[in-house]
């Protein structure tokens, strides 16, 4: 699992700094969205629709960049999978609801990312639940006494 975490870590890390390039350039250049992302209807994009795009890409960042180096701390990690959810439900509202974006490249690749990275982060955190159940149970059966948090976690 340690592999398989380290590859989750890193594509985390990966998907944040291509975040932040994508916030510079909303800050930096608002054609940058009209030309390739709300490619259905460009003469709604401008400044003010740019740098509140940017921001929201840079929070996302981030949230994803922290859960990558902590992420073993669940809410944090939750929180990181709401980024994607919210991105996925953004884009295809824009994309199906509004017509503001095409099915280009630039609306198509975060869609991908944003739709199967959640899957494999719940596939994580199920493994990752399951191994650290199996510990707490073999610590009770050593005679470690668990801390308040790990009993209330045993009752559920």
């Amino acid at each position: 699992m340690s592999r398989f975490l380290n590859v989750l870590r890193s594509w985390l890390v990966m998907v944040s700094i291509i975040a932040m390039g994508n916030t510079l350039q909303s800050f930096r250049d608002h054609t940058f969205l009209y030309e390739k992302l709300y490619t259905g209807k460009p003469d709604l994009v401008n400044g003010l629709q740019a740098r509140t795009f940017g921001i929201w890409t840079l929070l996302s960042s981030v949230i994803r960049c922290l859960c990558a180096i902590d992420i073993h701390n669940k809410t944090l990690y939750h929180i990181t999978l709401w980024t994607f959810l919210l991105a996925l439900g953004h884009f295809l509202s824009e994309l199906f609801v509004f017509g503001t974006a095409a099915p280009t490249i630039g609306v198509l690749a975060p869609l991908m990312v944003a739709s199967w990275l959640p899957l494999w982060c719940q596939k994580w955190l199920q493994q990752y639940q399951a191994s650290h159940a199996n510990t707490t149970s073999r610590k009770i059966a050593q005679g470690y006494r668990l801390s308040l948090p790990h009993q209330l976690l045993l009752r559920r």
